[in-house]
């Protein structure tokens, strides 16, 4: 190796791609590729969110209606039939509380966790959770076990 034929390691050096707007004789001036007039040749332009040319955008174009409630509180809802799946793989023994719920991904750490009745319970267990439906309630204390609310 001498100094004749050194030479960049390999992908460290990146061709630096066409210099625009650098005169008539590089073939690249005048317009500099940005084509004749309009807001997209101009300097300071960029596309708004949902910009469709000047057509009607589809955003505003599909009907609205109905009415959200900003109050509204949204609940996990978790069946028995999916805690005595759990209590049947040994995953949960006798108390199912939100942690139980969180390790096993039924509820995000921030969710709010209501007991529904669809299924059946037949092992006795202490439950803790924020809400309950009534039948929910009824099927596990007749399985002998303790519904608790958070």
């Amino acid at each position: 190796m001498d100094l004749s034929n050194l030479k960049p390691a390999e992908g460290s050096v990146k061709n630096q791609g066409k210099r625009i707007g650098r005169g008539q004789g590089s073939g690249k001036g005048g317009t500099a590729t940005r084509g004749h007039k309009g807001a997209k040749s101009r300097s300071g332009y960029s596309k708004k969110l949902g910009f469709e040319g000047g057509q009607m955008p589809l955003q505003r174009r599909v009907p609205k209606f109905g009415f959200t409630n900003i109050n509204r509180v949204e609940y996990q809802g978790i069946n028995l039939d999916t805690l005595q799946q759990l209590v049947d793989d040994k995953k949960i023994k006798d108390t199912v509380d939100f942690e139980t719920l969180f390790t096993n991904r039924l509820a995000g750490k921030n969710d709010l966790v209501k007991i529904m009745g669809r299924g059946e319970l037949k092992t006795k267990l202490k439950v803790s959770a924020h809400k309950f439906t009534a039948s929910a309630k009824a099927a596990i204390e007749a399985a002998g076990g303790e519904a608790v609310t958070i």
